[in-house]
């Protein structure tokens, strides 16, 4: 089920999907059943698949799930997937699956906030150690590496304050240290912007729920990498965490998929109309946007970013005020969280909080995040909306 051409927009449509060759259906099916008839005998143990059986159980794979995970190879550039129920369990599914106790992990230090808090509390609570540092420095990286170092996860741009991590300067600290492998969740980026495995690294994640899905229907989480690499991991987190993505979250998503280049495209532009006109009001103090010139990391959001994506952050006067008149007064845009759907989505993230909850970082690494975020920034994620009325909507409760 290979696309006709390799291209990116002709594989977000086809790869995967091919004619039901019963029906003739264009669409794809939606299969919904939990087992499936064989008609050999077979094994009853998940040990006993390999490539060439067929289905048999839909914890083990689902056809609808499958055609999914080709897709996502297609565009990602890789060799295998594996879908989870949600980008946490997907997250979690990888971080369990490859370290054990005694084990070491460097971690980004910003990061979405679930996995921040899994890094800080259930990781060591199993005897895995964990270094958490600002990725955006190599060096910190190379410095942070242990004999007992299995993994390095990273994300880039980082959930919510868009700063970037060179992943193929990593991938060169990464490969000076046999054993130790790059996990990276591309989620903000999509694999319109950012292809991680073809720049050194071995797993790449995704909260489908996100820019893949796109239409805030559906939550889902995907790792991709080698065909061994994934195998492993279906046996281990898939089989025996159970964490499957539904058949009908999964149709929902690559329905979604099918159009994420071409949207990528439109939130791309509509991010940048909204960042330059945050960035000219007099009310608003930063605006953090990789395809903004005034990103510190511009340089390298143009090398390793083909798209910007729909992800910025801004400052503006008191922020837990402007909050609840956002709440209260906006039109277009929706006061809500998460991101990457089609509507516009914005969010006060306060400093102080998250430093409480998720990230708890100090010294310099606390005035490393605060670069970018200060005491608190508004999360926006651009929809697909006319830039000039989401303009004219953010102009309004800013006064």
């Amino acid at each position: 089920m290979k696309p006709p051409t390799t291209r990116l927009r002709t594989a977000a449509v086809h790869a995967g999907e091919s004619p039901d060759p019963a029906t003739g259906a264009s669409a794809p099916n939606l299969v919904m059943s939990s087992t499936f008839v064989t008609r050999d005998a077979a094994g009853f143990s998940a040990h006993d698949l390999d490539e060439e059986s067929g289905f048999l159980y839909t914890r083990w794979s689902n056809p609808t799930v499958a055609q999914l995970e080709a897709k996502l190879c297609a565009l990602e550039g890789a060799e295998a997937c594996l879908c989870f129920g949600s980008g946490m369990a997907a997250a979690t599914g990888l971080l369990l699956s490859l370290l054990a106790s005694g084990d070491h992990i460097v971690m980004s230090d910003t990061n979405y906030a679930g996995v921040a808090e899994l890094g800080r509390d259930t990781l060591p609570r199993i005897g895995i150690g964990v270094s958490f540092v600002d990725t955006s420095d190599p060096r910190n990286v190379e410095a942070a590496i242990r004999p007992e170092t299995r993994l390095i996860w990273l994300e880039t741009p980082a959930n919510p304050i868009c700063r970037l991590t060179d992943l193929a300067a990593v991938a060169r600290v990464a490969a000076a240290h046999p054993g130790v492998r790059i996990a990276v969740d591309s989620t903000f980026a999509t694999p319109v912007a950012t292809r991680p495995l073809e720049l050194g690294a071995h797993y790449v994640m995704h909260s489908l729920t996100k820019y893949i899905g796109g239409h805030g229907d559906a939550v889902g989480g995907a790792v991709l990498g080698s065909r061994e690499d994934i195998a492993a991991l279906r046996l281990e987190a898939g089989i025996h965490y159970g964490g499957v993505l539904s058949p009908f979250n999964a149709w929902l998503i690559m329905r979604g998929a099918a159009t994420l280049p071409i949207r990528m495209k439109a939130h791309e532009e509509n991010a940048l109309a909204v960042a330059r006109f945050l960035e000219s009001h007099p009310r608003v103090t930063r605006v953090m946007y990789p395809g903004l010139p005034s990103h510190p990391q511009h340089g390298l959001a143009r090398r390793q970013m083909d798209n910007f994506s729909g992800m910025l952050t801004f400052q503006a006067g008191d922020g837990p005020q402007l909050a609840e008149r956002m709440a209260r007064e906006l039109r277009v845009i929706h006061y809500a969280v998460s991101l990457g759907h089609h509507r516009s989505l914005v969010f006060w993230m306060d400093t102080p909080s998250l430093m409480e909850t998720s990230f708890r970082l100090d010294g310099a690494q606390l005035e490393s995040y605060r670069a970018y975020a200060g005491d608190g920034i508004f999360r926006m994620s651009v929809g697909l909306e006319d830039p000039d009325d989401l303009c004219e909507d953010l102009e309004r409760v800013l006064g």
